[in-house]
């Protein structure tokens, strides 16, 4: 969402609309589009949300109304910026950074579930021109800010005053791109961010030029290593609250870095397919959009639904993932199709 749940269950979404000068105060006294979390303090997902408990397996069918809204989708070529807020390991930031340039990596001759796989469902969303989801999704530049120039706690506003101060920083900013532009604030184990844990786990939305000086799409997504791995690291750590449910072995050995992967995936997604909050979501209220991943939160393979993840795949040492990149695997979050009407992978098993 505009903010983001976990992959299993939904969290309660967060308004998000576009916003004139005079509904700024009071949107953030709520907050901006949802965050996501992978595990659920709620019984159903956001696709059982919608669908009031009739629904088949990844997702529904009749019963999903995902509508066009007109706005504007990053049909041109994706560029990633990073600002990479607190403290980071080198290993950290190659986990995350293979993520994103394995969404336009060449696929394999042979069938295999890839992370550009995953992607081609992105792709088929399109603007009210007709042209298509870009393919190509690279990094652009990174910026490092390891002092926590506005502290360990933000909120959703000074959020957006880190981004200001990363696109206006005298030395090295980053590059200024409205258009296809797609600016990721991380934040490490040590930093908790308004709602964190709770209700989100990350979330997107778009800067108020009142704040940055532009309106551009960005999503946030926290490391939960130390403060709620169970909640937005699931499942490779289990709520204390849900006792013989066994944590599952991470695939790059980082159990809150591998949990943010999913959370990045979940929010580029929307960022792509809805990045001021006026594209393509379900429901009749903009300020709770329901999106193209929120509609599949939980479900990472074939028969996924309900508490159910799916069918996924484990490597030789046990770990559990669900799709391969460049070099290494992820576990990533399923993201509705529209043409299809369900919820769709790489790694499914009928297609």
């Amino acid at each position: 969402m505009p903010n983001g749940p976990l992959h299993r269950h939904p969290a309660p979404p967060a308004p998000g609309v576009v916003l004139t000068a005079i509904t700024i105060l009071s949107l953030f006294s709520l907050s901006p589009v949802l965050g996501w979390r992978p595990w659920p303090n709620q019984k159903h997902n956001a696709s059982e949300l919608v669908f009031s408990g009739s629904k088949k397996f990844e997702g529904s069918s009749e019963f999903v109304h995902l509508k066009y809204h007109m706005g504007p989708v990053l049909t041109a070529n994706i560029t990633v910026h990073i600002i990479w807020y607190g403290t980071w390991q080198r290993a950290q930031k190659m986990i995350i950074r293979e993520f994103i340039n394995s969404i336009s990596a060449a696929g394999s001759t042979r069938r295999q579930s890839t992370v550009s796989g995953w992607w081609k469902t992105v792709q088929l969303y399109t603007d009210q021109t007709g042209s298509n989801i870009s393919r190509s999704v690279h990094l652009g530049e990174e910026k490092n800010d390891r002092f926590y120039s506005h502290g360990k706690s933000l909120t959703r506003l000074s959020i957006q005053s880190v981004i200001k101060s990363a696109v206006t920083s005298t030395t090295r900013p980053l590059p200024v791109n409205p258009k296809s532009g797609l600016y990721l604030l991380l934040t490490s184990d040590d930093v908790y961010v308004q709602n964190f844990c709770q209700s989100v786990c990350g979330f997107h939305y778009f800067t108020f030029p009142s704040i940055v000086g532009y309106t551009l799409p960005y999503a946030w997504v926290g490391n939960s290593a130390k403060l709620c791995p169970g909640v937005c690291a699931y499942p490779f750590a289990v709520p204390d609250y849900i006792p013989g449910l066994k944590a599952l072995k991470s695939p790059n050995g980082d159990v809150g870095v591998d949990g943010m992967v999913s959370v990045i995936g979940h929010e580029m997604a929307e960022l792509a397919t809805n990045p001021l909050v006026n594209a393509w979501y379900a429901g009749e209220d903009p300020v709770f959009p329901v999106e193209i991943a929120d509609l599949c939160e939980g479900i990472y393979g074939t028969g996924g639904g309900g508490s159910y993840t799916g069918q996924m795949l484990n490597d030789a040492d046990g770990a559990t993932y669900n799709m391969k990149g460049i070099r290494r695997k992820f576990l990533v979050q399923w993201v509705w199709n529209h043409l299809l009407n369900y919820c769709t992978g790489p790694n499914a098993l009928d297609q």
